[in-house]
């Protein structure tokens, strides 16, 4: 469960802007996500290596 303290006088619109970046900080979603289907280890590795092989091609043609 998520405490957002509001100040007196403070507006509405602010809590809600600091309740949706404690939400999206903790990751909710996407743990809801990635528990709705069951992935193999192998898949989940072999997606993290093509991710990194594509960052560092991205890194090296800044360069």
């Amino acid at each position: 469960m998520l405490i957002i303290p509001v100040k007196e006088g403070e507006n509405i619109e602010r809590a809600l802007k600091k309740y949706k970046k404690k939400y999206d900080k903790t990751n909710v979603m996407k743990e809801l996500r990635n528990r709705k289907e069951f992935e193999k280890p192998s898949i989940t590795k072999r997606q993290q290596k093509i991710k990194a092989a594509y960052r560092q091609k991205m890194q090296q043609a800044e360069m």
